[in-house]
């Protein structure tokens, strides 16, 4: 079916990204709801079915030119089943949560109960000494400047890349030009689930956003109902 493409910018640039992200399957810290940041073991037996019910879908996709994924167990191991081999990229990694990684949800949300409400009230500080989300979204901007410049012009690149909720958030919410705190009116992607953005880039960096799809997961409604996850959605900073 052909699009038309009456919304596209006008000044959108002769290059395009293509970015589709995978949010890594239910991982053991998932299921067990502690805190991960870039800490934690990989996949539960559910994840690792997740993870190859994804590469099925990624596979009816256009070929990508670039596969990407942060070099954390749990993404690792998400990304095994699909049959090219990521670049691991550093900036794909989740929101650190410094000193709450490992900890259950309950006891962060217990023993820092300051800090927690200071972040559900708007503030941004650093999540258990860690990072802060604007940093997070710092590193995430700067991978997509990296990425577009790399496109040749007249192009449009496909870039796939597997990676935690966090990181997600942040590249929309920064792809929409949406505040600082922008990430707060996103909600968390569920394990596996897909999005999916197109950037327009000129001569001069990125110059144009548009969020394609977000979170959607119906490639994993074929799971057993026995098998769904108690916890389906990880809190902030993927825990």
């Amino acid at each position: 079916m052909t699009r038309w493409a009456v919304d596209d910018p006008v000044d959108g640039g002769d290059r395009r990204l293509r970015l589709t992200l995978v949010r890594h399957g239910e991982s053991q810290w998932n299921r067990q709801r502690r805190a991960q940041g870039q800490r934690g073991p990989g996949l539960t037996e559910h994840g690792r079915s997740q993870a190859a019910r994804t590469a099925a879908r990624l596979a009816t996709l256009p070929t990508p030119d670039l596969v990407l994924a942060s070099d954390l167990p749990r993404v690792v191991e998400t990304a095994r089943p699909y049959p090219a081999e990521p670049v691991p990229e550093p900036r794909l990694r989740e929101l650190d949560n410094g000193a709450w990684a490992g900890l259950l949800l309950t006891d962060v949300e217990r023993e820092w109960a300051g800090d927690i409400a200071r972040i559900r009230a708007g503030e941004d500080i650093p999540r258990g000494g860690g990072e802060r989300f604007a940093d997070l979204r710092r590193r995430v901007a700067a991978l997509l400047d990296d990425l577009a410049g790399q496109v040749p012009p007249g192009v449009e690149r496909r870039v796939l890349a597997f990676t935690h909720g966090g990181p997600i958030r942040a590249l929309v919410a920064e792809v929409l030009g949406l505040g600082t705190d922008g990430h707060r009116l996103l909600d968390d992607p569920g394990n596996c689930s897909l999005t999916e953005v197109l950037l327009y880039a000129g001569d001069g960096g990125i110059t144009a956003g548009r969020l394609v799809r977000y979170g959607t997961d119906d490639h994993l409604a074929a799971a057993p109902a026995s098998a769904a996850p108690a916890h389906p959605h990880a809190a902030e900073g993927d825990a």
